[in-house]
């Protein structure tokens, strides 16, 4: 029964996955990476890795991923496609994921595991969450306050660089771009048909 559950998953993941980096609608491609990261946390789940389970599910499937949704419907269109990928771009993609699932694979299969006798680490998420908010010997503090900083920062590159001017239509189905020209003589330049469509 677990072996048909991991392939349902393993299923959802890839092709959740494919639809995340194809699809050319951004809120589409948060959507589904969303499914992809709580079907990881169900294989996380039947490997008995329950604290990081839940930490998938709390900070990338109900933090992150939500943040991603909401940023996108603030700073972008919902109507507007993303650019087309070229032929070009999809087989220099698929090459570089191929090359790094053989060497992936291959650094896997001919490491050898072995074990360090040492005295197996209490899992339980009080030990772990004291390790990771303690700062004494063998204390993750800093790497946790590194990595929110990190994730901060990476959210609010992320508006800036999906914040995008706002667009209008005018009567002949044309975009004319809303953003503030550079010069001052642009004004200047612009009819009073002109201005009375941006107005409307």
């Amino acid at each position: 029964m677990e072996q048909y559950i991991f392939y349902i998953l393993a299923s959802i993941i890839l092709v959740f996955s494919y639809l995340t980096v194809t699809s050319r609608m951004i809120l589409r491609a948060a959507v589904y990476l969303l499914f992809v990261l709580i079907a990881t946390s169900g294989i996380y789940f039947m490997l008995n890795y329950n604290f990081l389970a839940a930490v998938q599910l709390t900070v990338y499937a109900g933090g992150i991923a939500v943040l991603i949704v909401f940023s996108v419907l603030l700073t972008s269109q919902l109507n507007e496609k993303m650019e087309k990928v070229t032929p070009v771009k999809m087989l220099s993609g698929g090459l570089i994921a191929f090359a790094g699932a053989i060497l992936t694979i291959s650094t896997i299969t001919q490491y050898e595991f072995v074990a360090n006798g040492l005295a197996e680490l209490d899992p339980s998420p009080k030990a772990i969450g004291y390790a990771m908010l303690s700062y004494e010997h063998n204390g993750y503090v800093l790497p946790f306050e590194v990595i929110s900083v990190l994730l901060l920062a990476a959210m609010v590159g992320a508006i800036v660089i999906a914040k995008r001017p706002a667009k209008l239509l005018n009567e002949d189905a044309t975009e004319v771009d809303m953003s503030f020209p550079t010069s001052k003589d642009a004004y200047k330049s612009r009819t009073k048909e002109e201005i009375d469509s941006l107005l409307k």
